[in-house]
């Protein structure tokens, strides 16, 4: 008996693997491995049922096909905002490098501070979506995402932030070198009263940070005022407000990201009538592209997301082919780029 067609729109049939078949004059088998990369198939064969599918306009059902094999292709990608350029950035290169390996990502968006319940909802999506890996992008990893995912064999890493537990792989921005590097460069500045932005306090990208930076300033006798900006643009404003206003106003302010950075920049300006790079030095961390953007000529941190994507695809892919295997905890090095927004070593006379 003939297997019955699908439907699409409308009550449109649509064409299956078995029209295919028919018109090919071929197994059902050998259209599943005609559409199927890398298996076994005369490239004749392969061609004649391609020219079939073409003409009955024929497309595979990979969420059918990921039933049979237990792997959907897929890579679930959390991340918390959007509003940051740094993670549409990171996102295209990912998706981009996973592409060359045969895998597409599937987006999943949770509240940087955390959506009620925390994040039940996402891994209920992930395991719906069958997804055959995780990485979380600056979200934080709950134990009972972990102990889903571990139960349903999906791996998971972490990404510009980590965890404790020694079964998580991590690959983050360099966030012990790159603080201390901006607090020994606003040193050799000039720079004596010292503020910082942190974005979220839960956050240990924003916690290590802000720990590299003390740890060279208050052992010389500096004290660091702080504010917390919530990786918000809005939020990273009434911070620098708040440093600005109080008795205490910084003359150099680093920020646990650029896109808090900018901000501070804008109400730095606007705000308070100064001039970044002449009465107040701002930084940020990250090198985002708008950092070097005339208008900001934000001095930033480098994430170089060029160097952690295929540290990030090999990790995830090392573990879906080998469960077992050792997690990767890796920090890649960044670089200090100078720009106007801080204040620039003196003309020799």
């Amino acid at each position: 008996m003939a297997k019955q067609p699908g439907r699409g729109f409308e009550g449109v049939a649509l064409p299956t693997a078995y029209d295919v078949a028919t018109r090919a004059g071929v197994s059902q088998s050998a259209v599943s491995r005609a559409f199927t990369e890398g298996a076994s198939i005369a490239p004749a064969t392969r061609q004649r049922i391609l020219k079939a599918a073409t003409e009955l306009g024929y497309r595979p059902n990979n969420i059918a096909r990921s039933l049979i094999t237990r792997q959907s292709k897929t890579i679930g990608v959390v991340v918390g905002y959007l509003e940051n350029q740094f993670y549409p950035q990171l996102l295209q290169a990912l998706s981009y490098a996973f592409q060359a390996e045969g895998y597409r990502l599937l987006l999943f968006t949770n509240p940087p501070g955390g959506a009620p319940g925390g994040d039940e909802p996402v891994v209920e999506d992930m395991l719906n979506y069958r997804v055959d890996a995780v990485i979380l992008a600056s979200v934080m990893l709950s134990s009972h995402f972990a102990d889903e995912c571990r139960a349903a064999g999906i791996p998971v890493l972490l990404l510009n932030r980590k965890t404790d537990s020694p079964a998580v792989s991590s690959v983050t921005g360099d966030n012990e070198a790159g603080p201390r590097a901006i607090a020994n460069y606003l040193l050799a500045m000039g720079h004596r009263r010292f503020g910082y932005v942190a974005g979220l306090e839960s956050s240990s990208t924003s916690r290590d940070r802000e720990a590299a930076f003390r740890a060279v300033l208050e052992p010389q006798g500096f004290q660091v005022v702080r504010a917390v900006g919530h990786y918000d643009f809005a939020a990273a404003k009434l911070a620098t407000r708040a440093l600005l206003a109080s008795g205490q106003a910084p003359d150099a302010i680093f920020y646990a990201n650029d896109h808090m950075a900018l901000a501070g920049l804008e109400a730095a300006r606007f705000e308070f009538g100064l001039v970044p790079g002449q009465d107040l030095s701002i930084v940020g961390f990250d090198n985002v592209g708008a950092a070097a953007w005339s208008s900001f000529d934000l001095t930033t941190y480098s994430q170089p997301i060029d160097r952690m994507v295929p540290i990030v695809v090999r990790a995830v892919l090392d573990q879906m082919a080998n469960p077992q295997g050792e997690p990767v905890r890796a920090v890649v090095e960044g670089g200090l780029i100078i720009r106007g927004s801080s204040r620039g070593p003196k003309p020799r006379a």
